[in-house]
């Protein structure tokens, strides 16, 4: 049994966000129909669309038709879960916006492309012009003061994670409740959620390998590059006696830009392989940068099972990465290909079922996640901002800490962004009074869920199987680097280790050297991905009344952060690549300079070029060129930034924008704070000013009835003790006693 095995799941969706949201719930048994157009989904001859599909069966049905509309109704009262990702107009018109009032158990999930409101909410999906209109787009470092466009499109990954986990929280309310409700998890959504805690994005800096020498990208003598991911100053400081650069070790004060310049020189004087054996024996963390095209044959992908091959007949042996999440007790699984619907396949979804009788009023909202308790054990950012999803959801969160704290509590806004709605505990998890205590913690709690490395839990004794033995109910979960299976589980870990390895620098950076990701994708991947696998977990505790296992890995989202881009046949379409300082994929998707700043234009077809030809005075261009295959930096796009530079931003938009031109600002910093168009959509509704600057506290989902969003700040270390171990009813006398022996504090 899966943990969706039976649900009902109604797939409207097209493109990357709506089907890979359905995909993962789908992996995991949900019988899901996909329902397209006539003309089929807009990515059909994308690589990603057989991943996103996979396990769905396809429908055909025209919405415009009075008969298109009257199937999409009878199917919609069959569901249990539907989900769309039209345009607002789109949706008002078909009468979905309350879909679920009509179908009372229904959860309609929604994941428009930008926000709900306004024009740009009318575009369709482009993941650089959500990065230009948010800020997002300036926060890569570049060598020259501009925006970057990210080949992979990493904010729509997230927005699909946040959306099926958010539909789960929906579905674990409705067991509650007996009622369905609206989920809208907006392009916006995923900006806040990826962007962490930050209204305007931290200052990028002109450094594409790395700002610090402790933590960038080095070439080595052999032309091929490494990832030093030193993070911590111990770390570090193994890594200069094993380079033997001693003497900047032992340095009271270090200068980084001389540093740097030091270490690029003795970098150059091994290979890469003999510097990472030399590393590696240290406990260095370091890894190659690597070609994206060997990922999913590698031993990493290999050891965790990320790797599948589907036949399909007409393009042979298709590539994708696997399930991300595993769940000892409901696993799940890849089991097919997308296939067209038989008669027989639409009339067992629109089969008639026993169902509990929905109550007579809804009831009032409440969190999705309310009454579920989480022991977290989190640190840095995987685990941390995990558990503080699930606490935006409405979780009770508790931060369990040392005395040292959180290694990651001196980065400011950072510690703030992945730490936010929780209380804090202080415990000594070494001693065996404290360690019976977080025992006892687990009796009464639903998710325990850590980042550590490998085998510290065991070694505390309260791994999955001590804390199993205590509440069977619990879902224990662990997100590591590399895995629990092969030589690389020993080995410390970092994101950018996982950038380097599977090719997400290399592809960035095309033919020149390779681009560290300011943004800690696969951490944030794992994070949200994590979080979607603690309330599928919990959702099968539902009908199984027993907990299970989690575990997943940085390893298995930088596959996942990539799909579309590692999904694979013999003779299929390369995935794009960038290049030193990314303006675009090509002559009409791409970033331009205007006289006062920069726009992005993003055509769709050559249709789209001919109007951009005629609104910029150059019809011949439509003639001259091939509109849908002009490089980024060939002659069209010499001639495009040519007419455009003399052009204010204002001018250039009127033209473009009034000839049906996708076509926005590349907004930044304070521009981002004061638009309009991000105010209507209530995206600094919650807006707060730090010692750090503004940050943002909007909920990474809307509900329709229940109320999401952070209800406290980040906690002061054990800021909270003695309060959650009454909360817990831990006898008082035994709290003064730990408290006497120094295992529990509040150190705030």
């Amino acid at each position: 049994m899966s943990a969706y095995q039976g649900l009902r799941l109604l797939d409207c969706s097209q493109g990357l966000v709506g089907p890979m949201a359905a995909m993962l719930m789908t992996d995991f048994g949900a019988e899901t129909l996909k329902v397209e157009p006539p003309e089929g989904d807009r990515f059909a001859a994308k690589p990603g669309y057989q991943m996103w599909n996979r396990n769905k069966r396809r429908l055909t049905l025209d919405l415009d038709s009075a008969d298109g509309r009257a199937k999409l109704e009878d199917l919609l009262a069959a569901a249990d879960v539907a989900v769309f990702d039209f345009s607002p107009r789109r949706m008002a018109a078909l009468g979905l916006m309350d879909a679920h009032e009509r179908h009372p158990r229904l959860v309609r999930l929604w994941t428009p492309a930008y926000g709900t409101t306004g024009d740009y909410s009318e575009m369709e999906a482009h993941h650089a012009t959500l990065m230009a209109l948010t800020g997002g787009a300036y926060r890569q470092s570049s060598y020259e003061e501009q925006p970057v466009y990210l080949i992979a499109p990493v904010l729509h990954y997230a927005q699909a994670c946040m959306s099926a986990g958010s539909a789960g929280a929906a579905l674990l309310e409705r067991a509650r409740t007996g009622r369905g409700q609206a989920v809208t998890v907006s392009g916006l959504n995923a900006i806040a959620l990826v962007g962490g805690a930050s209204g305007t994005f931290l200052p990028p800096g002109r450094k594409p390998l790395g700002a610090s020498p402790s933590y960038r990208t080095y070439r080595c003598g052999d032309g091929q590059y490494l990832f030093l991911a030193t993070l911590f100053s111990y770390f570090f400081k193994r890594a200069l006696n094993a380079m033997g650069l001693t003497e900047i070790a032992l340095a009271e004060e270090v200068f980084p830009e001389e540093v740097t310049v030091e270490m690029e020189a003795r970098f150059l004087e091994k290979s890469r392989d003999e510097w990472l054996e030399i590393l590696r024996a240290a406990d260095v963390p370091a890894g190659p940068v690597c070609p994206r095209e060997d990922w999913l044959r590698s031993e990493l992908i290999a050891n965790n099972d990320m790797r599948v091959e589907m036949p399909d007949p007409q393009r042979g042996l298709i590539e994708m990465p696997g399930v991300p999440i595993k769940l000892s007790r409901t696993p799940g699984s890849v089991r097919s290909l997308a296939q067209d619907a038989t008669g027989a396949d639409v009339a067992a979804f629109l089969a008639p079922r026993e169902t509990p009788p929905v109550p007579a009023e809804a009831p009032a909202g409440g969190a999705p996640l309310a009454g579920i308790r989480v022991l977290d054990l989190g640190t840095v950012i995987a685990g941390a901002y995990c558990n503080a999803i699930l606490a935006n959801l409405g979780a009770e969160v508790v931060k369990v800490e040392s005395s040292d704290g959180d290694p990651w509590r001196d980065r400011g806004v950072g510690f703030t962004a992945y730490n936010r709605g929780k209380r804090g505990l202080v415990v000594d998890l070494k001693s065996p009074a404290g360690r019976e205590l977080f025992l006892d913690l687990a009796r009464k709690s639903d998710v325990v869920l850590d980042n550590y490395r490998l085998g510290v839990r065991d070694r505390l004794g309260i791994g999955h199987d001590d804390v199993l033995a205590v509440n069977p109910r619990l879902i224990s979960g662990s997100i590591t680097t590399y895995g629990s299976r092969g030589e690389e589980t020993k080995r410390p870990g970092f994101d950018p280790l996982l950038q380097a390895r599977s090719g997400l620098m290399a592809a960035q950076g095309g033919d020149g050297e390779p681009v560290f990701h300011v943004i800690a994708v696969n951490d944030f991947a794992s994070a949200t991905m994590a979080s979607f696998g603690v309330i599928t977990a919990l959702v099968a505790r539902t009908r199984t009344g027993e907990g299970q296992v989690l575990e997943t890995s940085l390893t298995n989202q930088s596959a996942m952060f990539q799909s579309g881009e590692l999904t694979t046949w013999p003779g299929a379409p390369p995935a794009p690549k960038g290049s030193r300082d990314c303006l675009g994929v090509s002559a009409l998707d791409r970033f331009y300079r205007c006289a006062d700043d920069w726009i992005i234009v993003a055509c769709r077809n050559a249709a789209d070029g001919a109007a951009l030809a005629g609104a910029l005075g150059h019809r011949e261009w439509a003639r001259d060129f091939d509109m849908t295959a002009e490089p980024r930096d060939g002659a069209l796009a010499g001639a495009i930034a040519g007419v455009l530079a003399p052009l204010t931003v204002a001018e250039a938009l009127s033209a473009l924008q009034g000839a049906g031109v996708r076509a926005v600002q590349a907004k930044e910093g304070e521009q981002v704070l004061a638009d309009t168009w991000l105010q209507a959509n209530n995206y600094l509704d919650q807006l707060r000013q730090t010692p750090y600057g503004p940050v943002v506290n909007r909920p990474y989902a809307a509900f329709s009835r229940s109320v999401a969003g952070y209800t406290r700040p980040d906690p002061g270390l054990g800021e909270h003790t003695f309060e959650i171990l009454a909360d817990y009813e831990i006898d008082p006398g035994r709290i003064a006693t730990l408290a006497d022996e120094g295992v529990v504090m509040c150190l705030s």
